[in-house]
């Protein structure tokens, strides 16, 4: 059964966590991008912060990929919801649906352009798919913020820029290019794995790279 770790004790592990040294270098070859307004981005998330903690996070338009908004489709969301049972971790659905959660979005990536990327990434997608919130209303992100210790007038600012769009949305693209169909996605040097059940074959890669260093996906 997968556990939902604590935001609090994530952080503190951090602290704890010496700093990487030449054994750690292939880790940094690991980039994974996300929508916050896909459910399989919040069915992802731990596994990815626990398998790659020096992972580059970036938002990418899912849109950009899908052509549109797959979530409004009956069976793309039957889909998460199986997939979800299967890991045993809870999903609700927002009420209303956050508009591919623009706002969200700009404020993830203010959060990676802060450091803070994973923990505001893990946050907001609880928020939104275990406590079935709008990823869009500002107490929400202020929620989100908090828990990540991102600086809360920064980040509604982030949230308000349109100016963020442009590269969130050339990442949706770029991944399209090199083959993704679907998000989440991780890169492990160069090569895309997209969709969340293809983290064990990610993790794999990694670990061959690493030398075996890397821990099994859960």
């Amino acid at each position: 059964m997968a556990d939902i770790i604590s935001l609090a004790d994530h952080r503190a592990a951090r602290l704890r966590a010496p700093a990487a040294g030449a054994t750690e270098t292939p880790r940094r070859r690991v980039t994974f991008f996300f929508d916050l307004a896909s459910p399989f981005t919040y069915l992802a998330v731990e596994r990815i912060d626990r398998l790659f903690p020096d992972a580059r996070w970036v938002p990418a338009s899912g849109e950009a990929l899908h052509r549109g908004d797959p979530w409004i489709d009956p069976a793309a969301r039957a889909a998460a919801d199986r997939r979800a049972r299967g890991l045993h971790i809870p999903l609700s659905w927002p009420d209303r649906p956050s508009e591919g959660a623009r706002g969200a979005m700009r404020a993830a990536a203010h959060a990676a352009d802060c450091g803070h990327a994973a923990n505001f990434v893990i946050a907001a997608s609880r928020l939104a798919f275990c406590g079935g919130f709008d990823l869009d209303d500002p107490e929400v992100l202020a929620e989100a913020a908090a828990a990540a210790d991102l600086g809360l007038e920064g980040c509604l600012s982030a949230a308000r820029d349109e100016g963020r769009d442009g590269a969130i949305e050339e990442a949706g693209r770029s991944l399209l290019a090199a083959g993704a169909d679907r998000l989440p996605a991780v890169r492990v040097a160069g090569h895309v794995y997209a969709g969340e059940q293809r983290i064990a074959e990610a993790t794999m890669a990694m670990r061959s790279q690493a030398g075996g260093r890397i821990p099994h996906a859960g």
